[in-house]
């Protein structure tokens, strides 16, 4: 059976479908314990609940940390558009990795 988050992808071509792969590998990478699935039509991450959400947008990868995930980071996400469950990776910058990773290990002891 194919992967959710394979089919998924399957809409995206170019520099989105790259961005968004980019982001799978640094949440596979983060996340190596946690299941892939696909939760109010995302891509995301769980555990006994979900941990973090991805998603590609028009022109931005989102990322869905949950709320939490956005309070205890706030003061580091600097320039990149943000929201109370929501952080905008515009497509034509560099994902921040490590940011991304350190967020996704936090929701996981959260949840943990």
């Amino acid at each position: 059976m194919t992967n959710p988050i394979e089919i998924y992808l399957q809409q995206f071509d170019g520099l989105k479908l790259k961005k968004l792969k980019e982001m799978r590998a640094i949440l596979q990478k983060a996340l190596p314990e946690a299941e892939e699935c696909i939760s109010y039509g995302m891509p995301a991450y769980r555990m006994s609940k979900v941990l973090v959400y991805f998603a590609g947008n028009k022109e931005h990868v989102g990322f869905y940390p949950t709320s939490s995930g956005i309070r205890k980071f706030e003061q580091e996400l600097g320039d990149w558009k943000y929201s109370k469950g929501a952080i905008q990776f515009p497509y034509e910058r560099t994902l921040p990795s490590d940011l991304i990773t350190r967020i996704a290990v936090m929701r996981k002891k959260e949840v943990e």
